[in-house]
């Protein structure tokens, strides 16, 4: 008889169980036969074969359920919001989190990995935020001129005090693919050491952390 031959006793269980129901199984010769409803071929249940050949079955089934294509967003075809969050007060490395998650767009719905689908960010008060700990004095940033002999250290509490808003930039580029798609969500990024910003036209809306 045309068939497939099935071993697992957790498969014949199930198709028994779904084949006494629906009323569609013959029993022969201690072997249940039964027709899937939605299948052609004739199935054999039985133990005398080693053999677990149902592919086909499987695939049969999954071509007749409904499937569902994934999205992926395009450039161009989503809108970009305006953020405006206040360091004043805020940890450091909690900031940071929470503005690479919305310069790479995981908040959305619509999230495609290779695509930048995030929104712009504008931070106020960076000369104000805070490093737990003692961060201020132990956390070490390190850069390279490049030629022999060259690589260059400062503390953040330096870097505080010389340029703030590189002590965030640095924080959140870390959290970006290190890619062009990192150097190019970055540039969404707007920090000022003060409490004003020249983005009043984009009426950006004000984020709590």
């Amino acid at each position: 008889m045309n068939g497939y031959w099935v071993n697992s006793k957790r498969v014949v269980k199930s198709y028994l169980a779904t084949a006494y129901k629906e009323s569609y199984c013959n029993l022969k010769n201690g072997t249940v036969y039964f027709e899937a409803p939605l299948c052609k071929p004739t199935f054999c249940l039985t133990k005398k074969k080693k053999t677990t050949n149902i592919s086909k079955f499987i695939n049969n089934e999954r071509s007749l359920e409904k499937t569902m294509k994934t999205f992926s967003a395009k450039a161009g075809e989503f809108e970009r919001k305006w953020y405006l969050i206040d360091a004043k007060g805020e940890a450091l490395g909690r900031l940071a989190s929470k503005s690479a998650i919305i310069l790479r767009g995981k908040h959305k719905p619509i999230y495609t990995p290779h695509v930048d689908t995030g929104d712009f960010i504008v931070i106020i008060n960076a000369k104000k935020i805070i490093l737990t700990g003692k961060k201020l004095q132990q956390k070490v940033y390190y850069h390279h001129s490049g030629y022999p002999g060259g690589l260059k250290s400062i503390v953040a509490e330096k870097l505080q005090q010389k340029d703030p808003r590189e002590l965030i930039r640095l924080a959140v580029k870390g959290m970006l693919p290190k890619n062009r798609l990192g150097r190019k969500m970055i540039t969404k990024l707007k920090i000022y050491a003060g409490d004003e910003h020249p983005h009043e036209a984009q009426n950006p809306e004000i984020l709590d952390i």
